[in-house]
């Protein structure tokens, strides 16, 4: 099948690419700042003449969104920007998608919930505690609206092969350990970090069970998400054993309990778990690298 991959330079984007290409599909990736022509195209997903043009041109099968502004704290501080890439961008191609009669899956996130009553169904009462988890809400419902046979896919906080560190709140921490700088470290909120590369394997699964099916597709909400409940403060201590820097840690200070929100730009939830039952009950595969396993490897490659 063809398939476009929004947000393509980016942290998943770029492993939905590779996994799709590894099937055999062909895949046409989009950037801004990082296109790199011919290899990624260069499209405003805000300039709505352009992006039905592409489409238009493209044809493409299925379209996997990954395209968004991720960071809380960014979003918070920069709403207008955020609330038309995350909440304005995803109906519009998800009515082009329909249009085209094209797959569409949008990839949202775990912070649409409050993190009081894990681990959550797909079917639970969202209630975001930030303007990044409303504005991915908000992109969620205008998906549904303009198309009820498209997908979302809702992941936790994410990690894998990275172009720069930030890229990922969770390989960024690697740094922050080998600096060996004292810093205050979150070892209070529950996090299941989950490795793009399953993630792009399960929004592939989505698009191939999709696309040619005749009232068999798949539609509505899944979450899919890591089983390992780990802290930043664990995973500092993961990355600091597999580095041999376990004397680094005593630099780290684990705070144990929640700020008040007057000190953070954007609020966090204590506990967001995903449950991933209803990927099971289609038939998808929801096994996930195991998070030090990973990172060995990984480490070794470096």
């Amino acid at each position: 099948m063809k398939v476009v991959v929004t947000g393509a330079s980016g942290l998943l984007g770029r492993q939905v690419a590779l996994e799709a290409e590894r099937r055999g599909h062909t895949v046409v990736g989009t950037a801004l700042s990082r296109a790199q022509p011919p290899k990624l195209v260069k499209l405003d997903l805000n300039d709505t003449s352009a992006v039905e043009k592409f489409f238009t041109a493209e044809q493409p099968q299925a379209i996997i969104h990954c395209a968004a502004e991720k960071r809380p704290d960014v979003a918070e501080k920069n709403q207008s920007a955020t609330e038309q890439l995350n909440a304005v961008v995803p109906g519009l191609l998800a009515q082009i998608a329909q249009d085209h009669g094209a797959f569409f899956v949008y990839v949202s996130t775990d912070y649409v919930f409050d993190g009081t009553a894990p681990p959550y169904e797909v079917g639970d009462a969202p209630n975001p505690l930030n303007f990044y988890g409303r504005t991915k809400l908000a992109g969620e419902r205008a998906v549904q609206k303009a198309n009820p046979e498209a997908a979302i896919l809702r992941v936790p906080v994410l990690y894998g092969p990275t172009e720069y560190a930030a890229e990922s709140a969770v390989n960024v921490l690697v740094d922050v350990v080998k600096s060996g700088a004292g810093a205050q470290m979150d070892a209070w909120q529950a996090r299941f970090p989950t490795c793009t590369e399953d993630v792009a394997r399960v929004l592939v699964d989505l698009s191939e069970i999709s696309v040619g099916a005749v009232g068999e597709g798949v539609a509505g909400i899944f979450h899919f998400s890591a089983a390992e409940r780990m802290t930043k403060y664990d995973m500092c201590r993961v990355f600091a054993h597999l580095l041999g820097l376990e004397d680094r840690l005593q630099n780290l200070v684990p705070v144990t309990e929640k700020p008040d929100s007057e000190q953070v730009a954007a609020s966090r939830p204590d506990n967001t778990q995903l449950s991933t039952v209803a990927l099971e009950e289609i038939g998808v595969n929801v096994t996930c690298v195991p998070f030090e396993q990973w990172w060995a490897d990984y480490f070794k490659q470096k």
